[in-house]
């Protein structure tokens, strides 16, 4: 037996059948078709469930921007905080290479100064080194004038002798 395709052939269908029976499976076919075409109510997207949803979800999305907010402005906060403690680190850093580059200029002024005394020692002692030295060597050299004088006068009167 064939499927009616609409109300007329359903109604000519059910006419045409011959006992209760094929008129029930005409009618069952005739629901099942029905419920194939429109799904359960429970199924299908009314109105107001429409509106509930798109409400629940406004106020989900409500509640994100709140939390997006809540972390952007906790982010902000700790950002800050770092800035600030990086700040205070960098002017104690600044601090402590003040303090080291005193403490050096310091220690090479101490250095020279150092430095300067055994330089002027240094002097004094070549000085003293060099007079003893000159001092020496005009010994020597008076010596030496000395012993050719002698030595002059001698061939001299030698010479006037013979």
């Amino acid at each position: 037996m064939t499927q009616p395709a609409s109300v007329i052939d359903l109604y000519d269908s059910l006419l045409a059948a011959e006992d209760e029976r094929a008129r029930a499976r005409i009618i069952a076919g005739a629901f099942e078709r029905l419920e194939d075409r429109y799904p359960e109510l429970k199924d299908l997207a009314t109105a107001s469930g429409v509106r509930e949803s798109e409400l629940r979800l406004q106020k989900e999305i409500e509640q994100l921007r709140l939390r997006i907010e809540e972390v952007r402005s906790d982010l902000t906060r700790e950002i800050e905080q770092v800035r600030a403690d990086l700040l205070k680190e960098i002017e104690k850093t600044n601090l402590r290479i003040e303090e080291v580059r005193t403490e050096l200029i310091r220690e090479i002024a101490q250095v020279r100064a150092d430095l300067s005394k055994d330089i002027e020692r240094l002097r004094a002692e070549t000085s003293k080194e060099i007079a003893a030295g000159n001092q020496k060597i005009l010994r020597w050299t008076t010596g030496l004038l000395f012993a050719q004088l002698v030595a002059i006068i001698a061939v001299i009167f030698g010479v006037g002798l013979m």
